[in-house]
């Protein structure tokens, strides 16, 4: 599901969700990299902002309850993208942020938080959060 979400001025925001599995991982990337063009960013920051996103993604659906979605926001300005990606978990310490995956989003990323509530028992996991920003001409810009 894509749904656009109100926009701030100077901003575009967008969401879609889809299922925890590994199958979805091209439609993930599809999607990022059409928020990211339509944001007007360049291809070259199309594919950093698809590549933090696939490791995010990937880290989550390796630790994802079979009933998880994936849920993907993302807000863009004028120089940077905002996203932010939810799933819900087996583990209250996922994902797993000493692998070279996560090298990469912390390289390619201004700043990286994630965050795991307590366990939820009508999902059967913990809700995890990853959030982070990419900004056009690297980790410097505010």
């Amino acid at each position: 599901m894509v749904e656009k979400v109100s926009p701030e001025a100077g901003t575009t925001a967008v969401g879609f969700r889809v299922p925890a599995v590994a199958e979805q991982l091209i439609m993930l990337r599809a999607l990022t990299e059409t928020v990211a063009l339509v944001a007007d960013f360049g291809i070259d920051e199309a594919t950093d902002i698809r590549l933090a996103v696939d490791e995010v993604v990937s880290a989550l659906i390796v630790d994802a309850v079979t009933t998880s979605v994936i849920d993907c926001a993302f807000t863009a300005g004028d120089s940077t993208m905002d996203v932010r990606v939810a799933a819900v978990t087996t583990s209250a310490d996922s994902p797993d942020t000493t692998g070279f995956g996560w090298h990469i989003v912390s390289t390619l990323t201004q700043w990286v938080h994630t965050s795991n509530s307590d366990y939820d028992e009508s999902a059967g996991g913990y809700p995890t959060v990853v959030e982070f920003r990419w900004a056009r001409g690297g980790t410097d810009v505010a």
